[in-house]
């Protein structure tokens, strides 16, 4: 079957979580608004029969359309080997998942802590102060609490020793915060060492290394989550 992923075409964001699900799992999909085009995400979405997503990013799989991230690859994960077998193990990932769904946001609201309505430049001292706190309570306490999991663990990743689409997630975090705060996270880093080996194990893996030196995965950019801004990363 062949998967049809809507997301932006122009940013990796939230969509890119599923897209790394699907390149570790080498599914067969489509990225249909960067091959389609925008109205045929939006039509979609427009439509109002049967299960209508809110927001992208979402996942059709035959007749079956699936929304939000995290629910996303709760349905993956199952069908690709990339989440345990059993259900707790299952409702456990998909809590972690949720977690970094919660960390994501708080990454978003450094730049934008007033709304996405308004132009970072409209709330840059408002956008500070957050960066602050966030670097001070936020980061320590979320990466904290994964750098423990995978301290008391059994294997190279955080449920053990097989993958699964959380410890894909992670290295997204890691790399999105590597590119969004590059000061900032080198001087971090050093709390994270298992993190840290974690991003560099997922990056050799021979799916994901092929993938992210090719051109479907979309360079980091200022319209995503995770921006670089200089004045932020001090």
């Amino acid at each position: 079957m062949r998967y049809e992923l809507y997301y932006w075409p122009s940013i990796q964001g939230r969509g890119e979580y599923v897209r790394l699900a699907l390149e570790e799992a080498g599914a067969d999909y489509l990225d249909v608004a960067r091959q389609r085009g925008v109205p045929v995400m939006m039509r979609m979405m427009e439509a109002g029969n049967g299960t209508p997503p809110f927001a992208p990013p979402f996942l059709k799989a035959g007749k079956t359309v699936i929304g939000q991230t995290a629910n996303i690859l709760l349905y993956l994960g199952a069908r690709h080997g990339l989440a345990p077998r059993a259900e707790a193990g299952r409702l456990w990932v998909h809590q972690l998942q949720l977690t970094i769904t919660d960390f994501v946001l708080e990454v978003h609201d450094t730049h934008h802590p007033l709304g996405p309505s308004l132009y970072y430049e409209d709330q840059k001292s408002e956008a500070k102060k957050r960066t602050q706190e966030f670097w001070h309570e936020r980061v320590p306490k979320y990466l904290g609490y994964f750098e423990r999991l995978l301290d008391g663990g059994a294997g190279h990743y955080v449920t053990g020793r097989k993958l699964t689409y959380v410890d894909l997630s992670l290295f997204q975090l890691v790399e999105g915060l590597r590119y969004a705060f590059p000061k900032r996270m080198k001087a971090f880093e050093r709390k994270i060492p298992l993190l840290c080996q974690l991003h560099d194990r997922i990056a050799a893996r021979p799916k994901i290394a092929a993938y992210l030196s090719s051109e479907r995965r979309i360079p980091f950019n200022e319209d995503g989550i995770f921006r670089h801004y200089k004045a932020l990363d001090v």
